[in-house]
């Protein structure tokens, strides 16, 4: 065949396909469809399931936001950091920077999917649980727990500067182990 002739498309598709044939190439994309379609329906729902939240929460569901937030919420009720989340992703072999994983729970936050917890002044815990309640944070061990609002009573609450009001009160009680 001369070196300026073109083959027509149908040819080239052909090429590649008998090419293709027998190939190891073929032989793992046959595994990794064939791994994919065994892969239970439930983890394609969840996947669904949490792109809708993503996007009912107004946020466009891109992979990495549709990652993480199926770590974040795959679990229930949890008090984590972006360098726990961050880790987390990185172990489950979703590639993300520890930047993307910031400004993804900040957006989560500002959309009202997470409640922004800071207990210490280099520490901030994202809440999966956005209910009215408080917390109980074990120094030393970096762990927060939850103080469901009901038992709690505050009273004598300060009149906000004019012009402003009180959007939420936090409570964070401190524990130690006993002396």
């Amino acid at each position: 065949m001369p070196v300026n002739a073109r083959l027509d498309p149908p040819s080239v598709t052909e090429y590649m396909l008998k090419a293709r044939r027998g190939s190891r190439y073929a032989a793992a994309n046959r595994r990794i469809t064939k791994r994919a379609q065994t892969m239970s329906s439930s983890t394609a729902g969840e996947s669904r399931e949490t792109e809708c939240k993503v996007r009912a929460a107004g946020l466009r569901p891109t992979r990495q936001r549709v990652s993480l937030a199926s770590l974040l919420f795959a679990k229930g009720d949890r008090h984590l950091t972006a360098e726990d989340l961050h880790e987390e992703a990185m172990g489950a072999g979703v590639a993300v920077s520890l930047a993307t994983v910031y400004n993804t729970l900040h957006q989560f936050t500002e959309a009202g999917m997470l409640r922004i917890l800071a207990v210490e002044g280099a520490r901030t815990y994202f809440d999966t649980n956005t209910s009215d309640h408080h917390h109980f944070y074990v120094e030393g061990e970096n762990r927060v727990l939850d103080i469901d609002a009901r038992g709690v009573c505050v009273s004598n609450v300060p009149e906000p500067p004019p012009g402003m009001e009180i959007a939420n009160i936090d409570i964070v009680i401190r524990l130690r182990p006993k002396r």
